[in-house]
């Protein structure tokens, strides 16, 4: 492995350096790909990133590749079924928030023409940089990602406390916190 320098988070292993090169921070413009990053960051409240990571290939098949037009019509049978499926989290709670969320998701596209276009409205289409020197830089969650987290609960949304939104904004790129010597930052 090439020997670059990524932010401190990422240096566990070769999943986390991968997630960390090729998408954490990257913006995301694609309501398909928003979706599955809602969906992923609202299973891993209380739980590791890294946890998450290592089962998303069975999320994505658990969950129709993350399409939330299925995800919205899932019946109590399938949401049964996702209850037995050891391959990702069996949490019933976060199970059915996953299809309350996706038919609250609808809503959004329907009102907002698309998630990406009311996520990114937020911060007016632009990334926030916070330009972290260290990882003790990086907030848990903001003024914004409280705001937001507000706004997606009167929407229907569960499971989007302030941190999970938080999260949700660095992974899809609405804020920059590489912090000053990734190699990110600069490429």
């Amino acid at each position: 492995m090439e020997n670059k320098t990524r932010c401190a988070w990422c240096e566990k292993d070769d999943l986390y350096r991968n997630y960390h090169d090729q998408e954490w921070g990257q913006p995301v413009h694609d309501d398909h790909k928003m979706f599955e990053f809602l969906i992923l960051e609202t299973f891993q409240a209380g739980l590791s990133w890294y946890t998450i990571l290592a089962k998303r290939e069975n999320f994505r098949k658990a969950f129709d590749q993350f399409d939330f037009e299925k995800v919205s019509q899932y019946t109590e049978d399938k949401i049964q079924s996702l209850m037995l499926d050891a391959g990702i989290i069996r949490n019933q709670l976060k199970i059915r928030a996953a299809v309350s969320n996706a038919q609250a998701y609808l809503k959004v596209r329907e009102e907002f023409g698309s998630f990406c276009n009311y996520m990114w409205g937020f911060i007016g289409g632009k990334p926030i940089d916070h330009h972290p020197k260290t990882l003790k830089d990086i907030p848990g969650a903001t003024p914004l990602s409280d705001a937001l987290s507000k706004d997606l609960k009167k929407r229907g949304f569960k499971f989007v406390g302030t941190t999970v939104v938080y999260a949700h904004m660095q992974a899809t790129g609405m804020v920059n916190d590489h912090i000053a010597n990734c190699w990110k930052r600069t490429s």
